[in-house]
């Protein structure tokens, strides 16, 4: 596992409510192209997310992780699944201490 120093996209997300400032448009459209790379990358090893939810609303951008110099990384590939050359998916868990109840 990497380390992003920059924390995670709902922090970030706080932080500018909390001071009241907006993202640039720009800064938006690197971290949505970062995260839509990212799961094609995933797709293509045949693996499915399946916890992407990048809205403040539904409090789950804590798994788009920044960096400080401009890059996102998924992560919480917890209840990912892998997907067989049947078409089936096999649950494939990750660490249980961060697993939701």
């Amino acid at each position: 596992m990497e380390y992003a120093d920059g924390g995670d996209l709902l922090q970030k997300i706080f932080d500018y409510k909390k001071r009241g400032a907006l993202f640039k448009e720009d800064e938006i459209w690197n971290i949505f192209v970062q995260v839509v790379k990212g799961l094609a990358a995933l797709h293509d090893l045949k693996i499915l997310h399946r916890d992407i939810k990048v809205s403040y609303l539904s409090m789950q951008s804590a798994n788009v992780f920044l960096c400080k110099n401009g890059v996102a990384k998924l992560g919480d590939m917890n209840v990912s699944k892998v997907v067989r050359k049947e078409a089936m998916c096999e649950t494939q868990t990750g660490t249980p201490y961060y697993a939701s109840p």
